[in-house]
């Protein structure tokens, strides 16, 4: 299929999606606080409609609706509140609306940033206690979702200079300082959970995800260095996680890969029981990793280390094997988070090795696209992320609302 072929379809595709998503359906009523979910709910479709009306394809009443229907019920700015949920969900949707610089939400936007402040100092309260008292975190303390990475990165858009963000940064850098539990010396970013009910880790884990693993902290990190904040020991917590990755990076015969997380027993043998690369996601696989790696390359001119995260996701790109375990079209763990993240990483690559490989990854993600039911609607895996990467595949620029920076890959 030629570049323009796969372009029409994607064009073709995203204008049957986004038919299917013009209208808003009423909210649960059991459970309203789900309108206020970018990941499954309104707040989240709402960001296909803002992007389109950016780009003068789709109207800011249809967006506007989507907004109305996602802030109907009161907005959570409670403890449990995250990037992803409640009062820091809606203040990134709104600020994607004004990323023309026209005022559309102008007091609203202002009492929610005061509130997500507010929320920020309170985690890193609760974060600090328990790093003074040699706890280990869970997900929900410092991931992209529900924790600070999360909260940092929309600190680090929209109140660069607050006080908040620069806690948010120092709290990031002691993450990154070892704990010694029972004797055994463990990264500070050690989950004392299991990473999933149905894969359980004795003794906890050390996740390597972008979504809920150490390179989230380390992308926020090196964005924040990029834009010249920088807090005591930010570069000696970015050289860490760093060391830590290069430790346990596995080079394989398709390329440089790291596992989903590591247990006691591998900590302990520093040996990886997994026997090589699973799919190729944005939230755990390499391509998400290796796009994190890139950007904190950048920030600190870090010249091979780029070169190597460019490596493993253009080769990642080209591995049948990898590719084929892609079975879904969705953003979190299929195939549109794999396009957004290699788009994203292509535009700052020091070859095309990763760019001469997208109108192929076009044409997959079109194929997938179609076979898919869609019957979910939301952004990470339904029909208004898959179609907002449409969006994306379609065009030359860059999304005008900034809406993936939600995945951390810009």
């Amino acid at each position: 299929m030629t570049p323009q072929a796969a372009t029409g379809r994607s064009v073709s595709l995203l204008d049957a999606l986004t038919e299917q998503l013009a209208t808003p359906a009423p909210t649960d009523a059991e459970e309203p606080w789900q309108a206020q979910s970018l990941a499954t709910g309104p707040a989240g479709v709402s960001l296909l409609h803002i992007e389109r009306a950016h780009a003068r394809v789709g109207t800011w009443v249809t967006a506007h609706a989507w907004v109305r229907v996602a802030t109907r019920c009161e907005i959570s700015a409670a403890d449990n509140a995250g990037l992803y949920i409640g009062a820091p969900a809606i203040s990134f949707v709104l600020h994607a609306a004004e990323a023309d610089e026209i005022p559309r939400y102008g007091p609203t936007l202002t009492r929610l940033d005061a509130h997500v402040a507010r929320l920020a100092h309170r985690q890193v309260d609760a974060a600090s206690a328990r790093i003074d008292r040699g706890g280990m975190p869970t997900f929900a303390e410092y991931d992209l979702f529900y924790g600070l990475t999360g909260i940092g990165q929309l600190l680090l858009q929209h109140a660069p200079g607050s006080d908040a963000l620069g806690r948010v940064l120092r709290y990031l850098v002691r993450l990154t300082e070892p704990l010694r539990i029972d004797g055994t010396v463990i990264p500070g970013w050690w989950a004392f959970h299991d990473p999933d009910p149905l894969l359980p880790t004795s003794g906890g884990h050390a996740n390597f995800g972008l979504a809920h693993g150490i390179t989230g902290p380390l992308t926020v990190l090196s964005l924040a260095l990029r834009r010249g904040i920088v807090v005591d020991g930010h570069i000696d917590a970015i050289s860490e996680i760093c060391a830590h990755l290069d430790h346990w990076r596995q080079d394989g015969e398709s390329g440089p890969w790291w596992p989903q997380w590591i247990t006691r027993d591998e900590l302990r043998s520093r040996r990886v029981g997994q026997t090589g690369p699973l799919r190729p996601s944005w939230c755990y696989g390499t391509p998400g990793i290796a796009r994190a790696q890139q950007i904190a390359a950048i920030a600190t001119g870090d010249l091979s280390r780029q070169i190597m995260a460019e490596h493993a996701l253009a080769a990642c790109l080209s591995d049948p094997s990898q590719l084929h375990r892609l079975t879904e079209a969705g953003l979190c763990h299929g195939w549109s988070g794999l396009y957004q993240t290699a788009w994203r990483a292509s535009r700052d690559a020091l070859t095309p090795t990763i760019s001469i490989r997208l109108p192929h990854l076009a044409e997959l993600l079109a194929r997938h696209a179609e076979a898919a039911e869609h019957r979910h609607v939301g952004l990470l895996g339904g029909a208004a992320g898959l179609a907002l990467v449409l969006h994306t595949a379609a065009r030359t620029s860059p999304p005008i609302s900034g809406w993936d920076s939600c995945l951390l890959i810009n």
